[in-house]
């Protein structure tokens, strides 16, 4: 009897795969080791190599992640480009992409679980002939029409791209899932990448083939009015099961809520500047209830946040202080060239803030679809970091649960945020003295004190108020 001391044994004959232990070695056939007064059996034949896959570095400073979902189990086989499993940060979820061949052998991680950059996910075993490429992890997130403005996620989808594309993208620092591929197979190509990077850095873009615009159906066939008279909407409660345990609990701080805190803890820094205001909305109802079925017939839900988003655009272009960022040191400010409109969402996993990029080249519909693309990525718990990040501006639209006035706080790095309150039908005077039925909404502004002063932040809400109160204005000022 030989005791040795056994690094790493494989084997093609009857020995796989053994950590480092003291084992003891009676002959080729039959291999056991000791370990806490128990012995161990080895098992089948395998001769490939195994590594460990590294979750790499995902971009904005992120050095943990949430393992939300496994796409695969110990013994799966995967090929390049599988996706291994979806992470969630506290800006985004992300779903992280094999760049193996081979076999899985060990989860590191269970559901829920904290994962950290940098530190192995999975181990992979992989055939030893073919050795390990020196290349960076692949991380991509599910890939998505922005021409279809839909959302499906693709389990196992592979990009396809040459090697040259795929290094102009690493060059730019843009991910292969954002891109909308126009080639064969939906492979992305040169001019993809070219016209993705344009339209990031705001660049006008000449006019791409937009779908056929179908014409209005005639007044017979449109679709039926609601009735005027709706009874007044009663809040439900939302229906969850009540459990009492007569005990505190405590939880982690994760997800979005750990960057909600992060974020309004760096914005106590900033001296706010608060300003109110009513908007008459009554011409742009109207206008709006005209519009909403030749949406429909497009198949994009029309809102009010396009109407208020654009006026918003269009007021940045007089007063760009407002779409602007102050450094740490308080030194310089910073022009922003495009105007990345962020917009407050309520979800199951929190407050997010996604942005609707380059508003300042978008139409009110182009907007409109934008806006029903994050909304439902954003209730999927799909946003992509590249939704989450770069806004310059942000409205949020609290009236849709109530309330009328409040008191925005600023998302740093930005300067200024817009809080809109429930439409209301209210009495008012017009010019006659005469009494009328007016659909009201307030508004509320928090600005950065320190480079806005209040004459600037008023003169701002006058010009979005007059956009808002006589619609047909914007067309003045559209591009």
């Amino acid at each position: 009897m030989i005791f040795v001391c056994i690094h790493r044994v494989r084997s093609c004959s009857s020995i796989r795969f053994i950590k480092s232990k003291y084992v003891c070695v009676f002959d080729k056939s039959a291999l056991k080791f000791s370990h806490q007064q128990r012995l161990f059996r080895t098992s089948a034949v395998s001769c490939g190599q195994i590594v460990q896959f590294k979750l790499s570095d995902i971009g904005e400073g992120i050095t943990e992640v949430t393992v939300k979902e496994w796409y695969i189990k110990e013994g799966d086989s995967v090929s390049q480009f599988d996706s291994i499993c979806e992470v969630q940060s506290d800006k985004a979820s992300v779903t992280i992409t094999s760049r193996y061949d081979g076999i899985i052998r060990k989860l590191h991680y269970n559901l829920d679980e904290i994962a950290y950059v940098g530190k192995p996910l999975v181990d992979i075993e992989i055939d030893a002939s073919k050795g390990v490429a020196p290349e960076e992890d692949v991380v991509e997130t599910p890939p998505m029409s922005h021409e279809e403005h839909t959302h499906q996620e693709i389990k196992g989808h592979k990009t396809l791209a040459t090697p040259a594309v795929r290094r102009l993208a690493m060059e730019n620092n843009i991910k292969l899932s954002e891109v909308v591929g126009t080639g064969k197979d939906n492979r992305i190509l040169k001019e993809d990448i070219l016209n993705y990077l344009a339209k990031q850095t705001g660049a006008i873009l000449p006019p791409s083939p937009k779908a056929e615009i179908i014409p209005p159906l005639p007044k017979s066939e449109t679709l039926p009015a609601a009735p005027k008279d709706k009874a007044r909407k009663i809040p439900v409660p939302v229906s969850r099961p009540i459990v009492f345990s007569g005990k505190d609990k405590t939880e982690p701080v994760t997800g979005f809520q750990k960057a909600m805190v992060k974020t309004m803890s760096a914005a106590l820094k900033i001296p706010h500047f608060g300003y109110c205001d009513e908007i008459d909305l009554t011409q742009l109802v109207q206008l709006r209830e005209e519009l909403k079925p030749l949406a429909q017939i497009r198949g994009v839900k029309l809102s009010f946040m396009p109407f208020f988003i654009k006026a918003a655009s269009l007021g940045l272009l007089q007063y760009p202080i407002l779409n602007a960022s102050l450094d740490e040191s308080c030194q310089n400010v910073t022009y922003k060239a495009s105007h990345n409109i962020g917009v407050a969402m309520d979800t199951e996993q929190g407050l997010i803030v996604p942005n609707v990029k380059n508003v300042q080249v978008l139409s009110v519909f182009e907007i409109a679809s934008e806006l029903n693309r994050l909304q439902s990525l954003g209730s999927a718990g799909q946003l992509g970091t590249n939704d989450l990040t770069g806004g310059t501006f942000t409205l949020s639209n609290i009236g849709t649960i109530g309330g009328t006035y409040t008191k925005p706080v600023i998302l740093p790095p930005e300067v200024a945020i817009g809080a809109l309150g429930k439409i209301q039908v209210l009495p008012r005077f017009n010019g006659k003295g005469e009494v009328f039925k007016a659909q009201i909404m307030n508004v509320s502004w928090s600005a950065d004190h320190r480079i806005i002063d209040g004459a600037t932040m008023a003169r701002f809400s006058n010009l979005w108020k007059s956009y808002l109160e006589n619609p047909a204005s914007m067309l003045l000022d559209l591009k």
